[in-house]
């Protein structure tokens, strides 16, 4: 009688310490967001009535471990939350939440002071134009940020220069043009412009191509690869000889000559950029003869298409300015706004935003200037000198910043006879 009281005792006792081990693994196990109660307490029973005294050993050495694993974990998580906790600072120093718009600020404060010091030592000017100062301080910004270890700034993407760099150049060099001379001498621009360009582009690049067929440069360089980069180095920036020859006073013919050449040089070389950037990416082997007329045909359509998205947001801008006397605080805005639309149009249809933009600023200047305020006008010719002045100066500063990396791939032969072939062909 005895013995079977102590063993139904036995019994409870551990059946409770069995319950009280599935009640703490599934407090643990619900920590993490998961319950699992996976546990038969019939075979726990019938394992303790055949087993006795050895299986509630095991039961009860499985439930201290769990009892301390539990403690353990309660304690690591309170040792997080208080290792979490930060007492409030007065003030710190968080200088990588700041780092890139504070470095790009410092750059372009330094070009603006490098471009005073260049105004104000005029033998300078007469060594070198200011493009060079500008990317030789780009140069020695660029080693400081690079053996420092400083966070360097983005290279400059063709999106970024093509979509936010660009259009305040282009904007101010077509509406500040000298239209009658412009349209007067419209048949030579576009020979020096359109014939020259694509002479330069196909005798640079066929030239290359010719040489490295010899095995020269040490590596093979496809044909389309060639012709892209010659369409690059084909486009003239005429900045430095323009400054001349307002400096000079030269003949307004020949002014303007170089200079709506230059403008419609670079649009040009923005279309054929393009055109055998698609042919490189389809393939040499894979391109057919219509996709050569294609091509062709796209040349006209860009450069035709853009002029007429050009002159309409200009009409756009012209009517609207009619009733912009209302709101003056933001009448030069519109110009700003209108200009840029018509290049992103033009640049949502793949064609040329370069002359879309430079047709927009003409149309705007022949007729916005009668309906806008003196005071508008004051403003919108300094804001558009200042955007597109400040766009050149960051041009040519990310040049001078992005020649400076661990990345070059350096070809003597290379360079040399594309300096050559460029002197002479220009030339020609």
């Amino acid at each position: 009688m005895m013995d079977t009281h102590s063993h139904s005792m036995f019994i409870l006792l551990s059946l409770f310490s069995n319950l009280v081990m599935v009640l703490v693994l599934a407090d643990e196990t619900s920590i993490n967001g998961v319950v699992h109660l996976d546990t038969t307490p019939r075979s726990s029973y019938q394992s303790i009535k055949t087993n006795g005294p050895e299986i509630s050993m095991d039961l009860h050495n499985e439930f201290v471990e769990t009892v301390d694993r539990h403690e353990q974990h309660e304690a690591a998580d309170h040792n997080h939350e208080k290792h979490e906790i930060h007492r409030y600072h007065v003030a710190k120093v968080d200088f990588p939440h700041v780092s890139t718009p504070y470095i790009i600020s410092i750059w372009i404060l330094i070009a603006g002071l490098a471009k005073i010091g260049f105004h104000v030592t005029p033998k300078l000017g007469l060594i070198f134009p200011e493009s060079c100062v500008l990317i030789v301080v780009g140069v020695i910004i660029g080693l400081i940020l690079f053996y420092t270890g400083i966070e360097q700034v983005g290279p400059l993407t063709p999106e970024v220069f093509f979509l936010y760099m660009l259009p305040p150049i282009i904007l101010d060099a077509g509406y500040f043009m000298p239209n009658r001379l412009f349209f007067d001498n419209m048949g030579s621009i576009l020979v020096y412009a359109v014939i020259g360009t694509v002479w330069n582009v196909l005798t640079i690049g066929f030239s290359l191509w010719a040489i490295g067929l010899t095995g020269l440069y040490g590596l093979d360089i496809p044909l389309l690869d060639i012709l892209l980069f010659s369409s690059i180095v084909s486009a003239v920036d005429p900045v430095a000889v323009l400054a001349v020859f307002e400096e000079i006073h030269v003949n307004e013919v020949l002014y303007i000559l170089v200079f709506g050449e230059s403008l419609l040089n670079d649009a040009v070389t923005v279309v054929l950029y393009h055109m055998f950037e698609g042919y490189t990416e389809m393939g040499q082997e894979n391109i057919i003869p219509i996709d050569y007329l294609a091509g062709v045909l796209s040349f006209f359509v860009a450069s035709l298409g853009g002029a007429f998205f050009g002159v309409l947001w200009g009409i756009i801008a012209a009517v609207l300015s009619r009733f912009t006397h209302h709101v003056l605080i933001i009448e030069p805005l519109f110009i700003f706004v209108l200009g840029y639309l018509s290049y992103l149009t033009s640049e949502l249809f793949h064609l040329s935003g370069i002359v879309a933009l430079t047709f927009c600023g003409i149309t705007m200047k022949n007729y916005v200037e009668e309906n806008i305020t003196y005071k508008s006008h004051v403003t919108l010719k300094y804001a558009m000198k200042m955007l597109a002045n400040s766009s050149e100066t960051i041009i040519f500063m990310f040049l001078g910043v992005s020649i400076v990396n661990d990345e070059h791939d350096w070809n003597t032969w290379f360079v040399i006879l594309t300096v050559i072939f460029c002197t002479v062909y220009r030339t020609i």
